[in-house]
């Protein structure tokens, strides 16, 4: 456990810590806890931090919680909104607690060893609560003066914030009470955001209990680029594959701005510091390999989403971004082909209509706008079929099919369909 707070500071993983952690460390494990509320289907990358410092506490020697809330979920966390989050109904809660269950498993062992992670719903305590015994409990050891003192009900004071989202802070001091209680867990662990409702769970402790807990948060990831983090021209990146999907999950990381992703991997990975040096060190070397988005692009989709479907979409994307490498094409397995369709816009015909005309093609399957433009662009030599550029006369058959089934066409640099063709022999 002495490594702990070491290993954070290297990956940039600590903003905040309270007094005495550093020497509550030095005498033995301890158990951490990070909640998630399931205020959605999935997690996203932007919850990531709390789960790798769940990770390293396991991998120091100490137990992880993770606590899913079941209860907290129904009421919505004030931290960095700048308005009140929708009230989700307890069936929706509790779906969406179960489907990220599922997702936060792959990040901790929950099935080995003494310090095996463990996952509570805090709905199990918070639901039964009676109002009144709660605010003679919990509610009387917090002054209004100290509440909005909090970052996370200051900053919306003037926007304004309802008495459900102010009373949050009330339940998340409570979740570490019950788990001081009732787990032995001395340690909260979170972003920044959170600092002020950790701090009111130690206060709690220490109020009720006598007793030192303590807190950890991390900063917030930011993006050189100004944009906001976990955020593309799609939405979110979630690690639901129904959501985001794997290709699009491995391209959000592989197309990391070159000044984050040093940071990226030092956050979002377990490489050692030996290891991103020299990832690092090759990268400088050769920009254009991009082998350090390579390999956090590899890791993180591994992770999430197993190797095989990595391997596919590193597949996928090695032949998006070459397209002129025909060897490459003409080699891609039929998998390749429909990650590809899937992500890219496509259309479908049959093989009845071969030899099928470029000018026909290109305009039935939405590459160009009308035939007089797919003329337009064959002109000017804009258009191309696998790669290859073609003429006003080109026709596509059976020769030119990819894995059997599938032709590329590419209109510029940024248009490309996919089409599938049905009927075919073999």
């Amino acid at each position: 456990m002495k490594q702990l707070l070491p290993e954070l500071a290297w990956r940039g993983l600590i903003q905040d810590q309270t007094p005495g952690l550093e020497n509550r460390l030095t005498t033995g494990p301890t158990t951490g806890y990070a909640g998630f509320d399931p205020t959605a289907q999935s997690l996203q990358i932007g919850n990531l931090v709390p789960v790798m410092l769940l990770a390293h506490l396991q991998r120091a020697g100490g137990t992880p919680i993770v606590i899913v809330g079941g209860a907290t979920g129904m009421i919505g966390d004030p931290s960095g909104t700048s308005a009140e989050r929708p009230l989700l109904t307890v069936e929706e809660i509790d779906h969406n607690a179960s489907r990220q269950r599922d997702q936060l498993s792959r990040f901790m062992d929950f099935e080995r060893g003494d310090n095996r992670a463990r996952m509570l719903n805090n709905a199990q305590w918070l639901r039964p609560q009676r109002l009144l015994d709660f605010l003679r409990d919990v509610g009387k050891h917090f002054t209004i003066s100290y509440m909005t003192q909090k970052e996370s009900v200051k900053s919306r004071l003037e926007s304004g914030i309802s008495y459900t989202e102010f009373s949050y802070m009330l339940l998340q001091a409570y979740d570490f009470l019950h788990l001081y209680r009732q787990e032995r867990c001395e340690l909260q662990v979170g972003g920044s955001d959170q600092w002020g409702n950790i701090t009111a769970g130690t206060e709690l402790i220490r109020r009720t209990e006598g007793a030192e807990a303590h807190g950890l948060s991390a900063p917030l990831v930011t993006m050189a680029s100004g944009a906001k983090f976990g955020k593309t021209a799609g939405g979110a990146v979630w690690l639901d594959p129904a959501m985001t999907s794997p290709y699009a999950f491995y391209q959000f990381w592989i197309n990391s701005d070159d000044r984050d992703v040093e940071r990226y991997l030092k956050i979002f990975t377990f490489k050692r510091q030996g290891d991103i040096a020299r990832l690092m060190g090759e990268q400088a070397e050769d920009p254009g390999r991009r082998t350090a988005h390579r390999a956090l692009a590899q890791d993180l989709t591994n992770r999430i989403h197993g190797e095989d479907v990595t391997r596919r979409v590193e597949a996928a994307s090695e032949v998006f971004f070459n397209a002129q490498n025909r060897e490459l094409l003409h080699a891609a397995s039929r998998e390749v082909w429909e990650t590809l369709e899937s992500e890219l816009p496509h259309w479908k015909t049959s093989a009845s209509r071969f030899p099928f005309p470029i000018v026909d093609l290109a305009a039935e399957s939405g590459l160009t706008s009308s035939k007089g433009d797919a003329r337009r662009q064959l002109q000017q030599g804009a258009i191309s079929v696998n790669g290859r550029k073609v003429d006003i006369d080109a026709t596509v058959g059976a020769s030119d099919l990819l894995a059997g089934q599938f032709v590329w066409l590419r209109r510029g640099k940024k248009m490309d369909v996919i089409v599938r063709v049905d009927g075919v022999s073999s």
